[in-house]
């Protein structure tokens, strides 16, 4: 492959130029780009702890409300090699995880089930519409005490308000993905004798797959939230649980720490979502015009 086959910097390929030629280019700029999106992404990241923690040992900004990302680090090491003053961090990582995750599947089950049932009944839709919409606009951080009241401190409680953090997300999604099913792939199938299950099943719910997974990749930070307040709020075990304690001993070092081992589960369930995504994909089906 030349220059004179190909024109990158002009970003057109000449006549005669081969589809092998033209994928390796098209695979040599895909890396490019990575490398470049990665490159930026942790000198971003860099330059900010920098910063941080140079503001904070030259006290621009105060150590003991901000802590520093190095004081943070060996927080992360003290928990990870020798545990918290509560027990094990790995076990307080596994209970608020459990929570998280039964919450988050009950309540994205719940949401997709009841969202494409009313999505494909008008008449059931108009009649419930009044009370998922009252129900949606109670503060979810005010059903924390609601719960642990009737639930106890238990699992029970935190499961409870990640399924309700969780169900209106994919719920709402869900809803709106059926209703935006293409109309003219729906009348097809019913020209081919689909029945309404087989239309719901091999049309609609396909079609709204995207809607779907566009509320599973926010819903799961959701559940995370519910769990973590429902321990700041009441709990023996979770990482909320160690934020609460951080927060009455004034160690802002222990709270950054929860947060960051929190961010760090949030990006890699948003990493193995992705990854289920791109795996379904293929089931959604192509609108008539992408197919022609």
């Amino acid at each position: 492959m030349t220059d004179a086959a190909i024109d990158i910097r002009a970003g057109a390929f000449k006549p005669g130029t081969s589809d092998a030629e033209i994928e390796a280019v098209a695979a040599k700029a895909s890396q490019r780009r990575r490398r470049t999106v990665i490159f930026w992404r942790v000198a971003i990241l860099v330059a900010f702890l920098g910063l941080w923690e140079i503001a904070a040992r030259l006290a621009w900004i105060d150590p003991f409300f901000y802590a520093m990302p190095s004081a943070i680090a060996q927080r992360l090491y003290e928990w990870t090699t020798e545990g918290t003053s509560e027990g094990p961090l790995w076990y307080h990582l596994y209970v608020t995880m459990e929570e998280s995750v039964i919450g988050f599947v009950t309540g994205s089950v719940a949401g997709i089930i009841i969202g494409v049932a009313l999505g494909r009944n008008r008449m059931a839709a108009d009649i419930f519409s009044i009370y998922i919409k009252v129900i949606n606009s109670i503060p979810r951080v005010v059903l924390a005490p609601i719960f642990i009241m009737i639930l106890g401190l238990g699992l029970a409680s935190k499961v409870a308000l990640a399924f309700v953090m969780v169900f209106f997300v994919v719920f709402h999604n869900a809803f709106q993905g059926v209703r935006e099913a293409d109309r003219a792939m729906i009348a097809n199938a019913r020209i081919l004798g689909a029945s309404n299950w087989q239309l719901t099943r091999s049309v609609i719910v396909p079609s709204a797959m995207s809607w779907i997974f566009a509320s599973l990749h926010v819903s799961f930070g959701f559940a995370i939230i519910g769990a973590i307040v429902g321990e700041f709020v009441g709990s023996r075990y979770g990482i909320g649980l160690l934020i609460n304690i951080a927060k009455g001993s004034f160690d802002a070092a222990g709270m950054y720490a929860a947060i960051v081992i929190v961010m760090v589960v949030a990006l890699g369930a948003e990493y193995l979502m992705t990854m289920v995504e791109d795996r379904l994909a293929k089931w959604r089906p192509q609108p008539l015009h992408e197919t022609q």
